[in-house]
């Protein structure tokens, strides 16, 4: 599994910091599941409430940063 050499690579364990804004609503919620044996109905709370946080991502402007890889790799090709 080498990498081809003369290639432009980023690290994407770099980025793994980045905020992660409904990680605790979703472990809360898998939690639940685990405990009751995939029974949702017991979880109704802990459902709502991922549920709230993804709407509420989902309605923020983000920016699609793309692929840094590929943009990297466009980039050194024009140089050669």
């Amino acid at each position: 599994m080498g990498r081809k050499a003369g290639t432009v690579y980023l690290n994407p364990k770099k980025f793994g910091a980045l905020h992660k804004p409904c990680m605790k609503d979703m472990l809360a919620f898998l939690n639940c599941l685990a405990l009751n044996h995939n029974n949702d109905d017991k979880c109704a709370r802990q459902k709502e409430l991922l549920g709230t946080c993804m709407d509420a991502q989902r309605n923020k402007n983000r920016k699609s940063m793309g692929s840094h890889n590929y943009h990297l790799q466009r980039l050194s090709r024009g140089r050669k």
